[in-house]
């Protein structure tokens, strides 16, 4: 079974850890992301989430937020599953939605990626 608490590292060297999932499915962490909008160093934001528990046989899916604390004004929605493989190594795939604030509604079309 996969275990999504932990420290967790991607392609870009980010780090993400997420504290004990409760029994709801629920769960906390923190992302200190490498790459930013502003080209800046990485910053430690707030995550918060949630795991469907798998059906028999099955990989849990989750779902959870990041919101850019103190260096950008942006959001992103992460939406992914967690594997096993036949060696035990947990893998997280995820897809993503970064939502950056604009001015206008003129905008809005350039404000999700």
């Amino acid at each position: 079974q996969c275990q999504l608490s932990g420290l967790w590292k991607n392609e870009q060297d980010s780090l993400m850890e997420i504290s004990a999932v409760k029994d709801d499915g629920v769960f906390q962490g923190k992302y200190l992301t490498k790459v930013t909008l502003a080209g800046s160093c990485a910053h430690a934001s707030p995550l918060t989430g949630a795991q469907q528990q798998p059906g028999e046989g099955g990989w849990p899916t989750f779902a959870f937020t990041v919101r850019w604390d103190k260096f950008s004004n942006a959001t992103t929605a992460f939406a992914g599953q967690c594997f096993v493989d036949m060696g035990g190594k947990e893998t997280l795939t995820t897809m993503w939605l970064l939502r950056e604030a604009v001015r206008s509604l003129e905008e809005d079309w350039k404000a999700t990626r």
